[in-house]
């Protein structure tokens, strides 16, 4: 099986080389979304010398856009956000060109878990007819409610809505499985959570005291008309939903750190147009998060906090068309054009979702031409 991973870093990427006897057996190459840093790639070279790999830094994107688009180049390289983690859209671009099987998007602060394969356990979710399915009334599923945390309060992940609707865990499961088009594997460790809980729970250097023990479900698929806030840290996926898995075009007007999650809560939306299937669960990975600035996590949270409580319900509301995922997606752009101006008060946001509007239409254009 033919399998791209895909990395967005500027360290050392030591976890993949422990990730390495699980990705050697299959036919997998590492591309890494970098910032070009030559020291950086020189101790990565080593590290990964074992493992197929190439880096697309500022330049190699810029030539990348340039054979492909020639003078209309700088139209379509403005898609791809810089240094922030939602530049992987560029090696998605990469993953529809080469046509894997599945492509893998992990962090590099994720290590083995001992007992899960992380090849393995991606594929078997995405492949096999198992699983159990759940479902909200209340429209969504908090995926930290699969894994076992060494507190007993009620904890919802990054990117799950505030309002008190979401947060009611009245969940109904039934006995029915099924082959996926993504699979979100989770953590052990420190688990996906925002800045405004961290600080909560005394995480002054961005890491509080809640951690996840274990994983309870092997396989979770989330039924259509239910979300759930999609994490980037272990994430696998068929390479046909790229065209309606652009990242977005974060760092942007103070907002960051929502890229994974709309465009999680955009792919959920149309898969469930589709019929398609996501799910969570295995395989699980260590979370090692590295201190960082939490005060900061939180001013680039603050605005995608408030779009977030009232973007979800646009998209929830939209009526899409189409049977593929270049249409449908094309189809809720059209829809989010225009309900978003009526949904939306705050002038910034209505710019800020404007700007997200016109480069998805150019993820599309983009796709339309390498494909």
């Amino acid at each position: 099986m033919k399998v791209l991973v895909v990395i967005a870093s500027i360290n050392e990427l030591r976890n993949i080389k422990d990730f390495e006897p699980m990705l050697t057996q299959e036919n997998s190459k590492v591309v890494v979304v970098d910032e070009s840093d030559g020291t950086v790639r020189r101790r990565n070279d080593e590290i990964l010398e074992d493992i197929p790999h190439e880096y697309y830094g500022v330049s190699e994107r810029s030539e990348w856009f340039r054979e492909r688009f020639g003078s209309s180049s700088s139209k379509y390289l403005k898609v791809i956000p810089e240094r922030c983690h939602a530049e992987t859209s560029f090696g998605f671009l990469v993953a529809y060109e080469e046509e894997p099987d599945v492509v893998l998007e992990v962090d590099d602060d994720v290590f083995p878990v001992k007992g899960h394969d992380i090849l393995r356990g991606h594929i078997s979710n995405l492949f096999s007819e198992d699983g159990v399915t759940v479902s909200s009334s209340w429209k969504w599923y908090n995926t930290l409610e699969n894994l076992e945390l060494n507190v007993g309060d009620p904890i919802f992940a990054r990117g799950h809505p505030y309002s008190e609707d979401t947060r009611k865990e009245e969940y109904n499961w039934r006995t029915q499985g099924g082959r996926c088009v993504l699979n979100m594997g989770l953590w052990t460790g420190h688990p996906d959570l925002d800045a405004l809980t961290i600080l909560y729970y005394g995480g002054l250097d961005g890491r509080c005291r809640i951690r996840a023990l274990r994983s309870k479900r092997k396989k979770i698929i989330v039924g259509r008309g239910t979300y759930f806030a999609v994490c980037s840290m272990n994430t696998a996926f068929r390479p046909n939903v790229i065209p309606a898995f652009y990242q977005l075009y974060m760092n942007y007007m103070g907002v960051n750190r929502f890229d994974d999650i709309w465009s999680g809560l955009f792919l959920k939306k149309v898969a469930d147009h589709l019929g398609d299937r996501v799910s969570l669960g295995e395989p699980v990975v260590y979370h090692d998060k590295r201190p960082r600035d939490v005060f900061k996590d939180l001013k680039n949270e603050t605005d995608g906090l408030a779009i977030n409580e009232t973007l979800w319900r646009t998209v929830e509301e939209a009526e899409i068309e189409g049977e593929t995922y270049w249409d449908a997606y094309s189809s809720l752009i059209e829809e989010m054009t225009v309900r978003i101006p009526k949904a939306f008060k705050n002038p910034d946001h209505k710019k800020f979702l404007k700007a997200q509007i016109e480069r998805m239409r150019l993820w599309l254009e983009i796709i339309d031409k390498i494909k």
